[in-house]
């Protein structure tokens, strides 16, 4: 899989961007992506060096609409951790 295949989107909320601070930053990865490819397809796209990665599994949520009912769908979420020395990733610097 490529770097594209493996990040999907970027997780933007208030949370996650008072994390951008100490350089942990959050996407929604392919659900079958290991913490070793969301590293690999980190530094590839943004050209940054990773020291950690967190990976956790969001589960669906029931919801209702009047007498009907179902789930969301479940997906992937990964906390990435750059270096001290690594530079910041400059998609999420225009968003502050």
């Amino acid at each position: 899989m490529e770097a594209h295949d493996i990040i999907i989107r970027p997780i933007i909320t208030e949370k996650t961007m008072d994390g951008n601070t100490q350089k942990k930053y959050t996407f929604e990865v392919a659900k079958e992506a290991t913490k070793i490819d969301v590293k690999r397809a980190v530094e590839a796209a943004f050209g940054v060096k990773v020291s950690k990665v967190n990976t956790l599994h969001v589960r669906g949520r029931l919801r209702r609409q009047g007498r009907y009912q179902g789930y969301t769908r479940s997906w992937k979420k990964a906390v990435v951790t750059l270096t001290e020395e690594s530079r910041t990733i400059e998609f999420f610097e225009s968003m502050v």
